[in-house]
């Protein structure tokens, strides 16, 4: 009866004890003492370092070293992730749906040509020195769009132009050197400058056959063979053309910009002057055959 009562009272105590585990014992204050190494001649001999090698010597090895071995990051081939990066264009990418938001909110006006310049007043930010080479018009939202609109970006997919077109509207896809693209995004600094407008460049080689292609609606591509795509296309989605020239819009629609123009309604060589409120034009021949060339 006693040695019940004596392990009750154990297993009390221990429920009331702090939690121990191994982890948490120690000896008591004083009971081991740490071993100081010797040094030299006073019975040090190696000091804990051994009687030879690099460690008793002092000369460990860097971290990776492979006794002598060809290390691996030298054995491994080079491969060239990177190559070419600071040459890579990059688009601003703006989607049907976002392209609805601002037309419903009143950002973009619909009854005139949309560029670039619409959008960067409608809220979006495009920089030339991050390789950023106009807008990407992305097919998110296809099925909500549901405006007729005169629009030009500069990176589309088949579905976006389908989604456009099927809503009576005209996509055109066009290329601008970064010096264009900087004069249209932001056009009072360029004017505020006083120099003429310049001419757009043409596409580089490697992506002229792109702006070349009347499947893509490229601003270099044969109006007639635009055409002939604009039906294929609708053959395949199944919807029907319009027709353009009959439309209450068409002369909205039918506006569009030469290769060589960068702004609507203005000419390369002219110069515009905000504070006269007038618009300067080249009477010199040559100037003049310059900039229709």
């Amino acid at each position: 009866m006693a040695a019940r009562k004596g392990a009750q009272y154990a297993l009390e105590t221990l429920r009331n004890m702090p939690r121990f585990t191994l982890s948490s014992l120690k000896g008591n204050p004083g009971s081991r003492k740490k071993r100081r190494s010797k040094r030299g001649t006073h019975g040090g001999d190696e000091s804990g370092r051994g009687k030879s090698g690099q460690i008793s010597r002092g000369t460990r090895t860097y971290f990776g070293h492979e006794g002598g071995a060809t290390p691996f990051y030298i054995k491994m081939p080079k491969y060239p992730f990177n190559v070419g990066h600071h040459l890579k264009r990059e688009y601003m990418p703006v989607s049907l749906e976002e392209l609805q938001y601002y037309i419903d909110v009143g950002r973009i006006n619909p009854e005139k040509p949309i560029d670039v310049n619409s959008f960067i007043n409608a809220g979006r930010d495009i920089s030339i020195w991050k390789k950023q080479y106009g807008i990407q018009l992305t097919h998110e939202g296809a099925d909500l769009f549901q405006t007729q609109v005169n629009i030009e970006v500069q990176h589309a997919s088949e579905l976006t132009i389908a989604a456009v077109e099927r809503n009576r509207g005209v996509i055109r896809l066009g290329y601008y050197d970064p010096q264009s693209l900087d004069a249209l995004c932001y056009p009072l600094m360029f004017f505020n400058r006083g120099k003429p407008i310049k001419k757009r460049a043409t596409p580089p080689k490697d992506i002229l056959p792109y702006y070349m292609d009347p499947e893509k609606r490229g601003y270099l591509a044969d109006p007639d063979k635009v055409q002939e795509s604009r039906e294929a296309l609708a053959e395949k989605y199944g919807y029907a053309l319009p027709d353009l020239a009959s439309d209450p819009k068409a002369g909205m629609l039918q506006m569009r910009k030469n290769p060589l123009q960068i702004f609507f309604g203005l000419e390369p060589g002219w110069v515009v002057n905000l504070r006269d409120r007038t618009i300067l034009k080249p009477t010199d021949e040559d100037l003049k055959e310059y900039y229709r060339s």
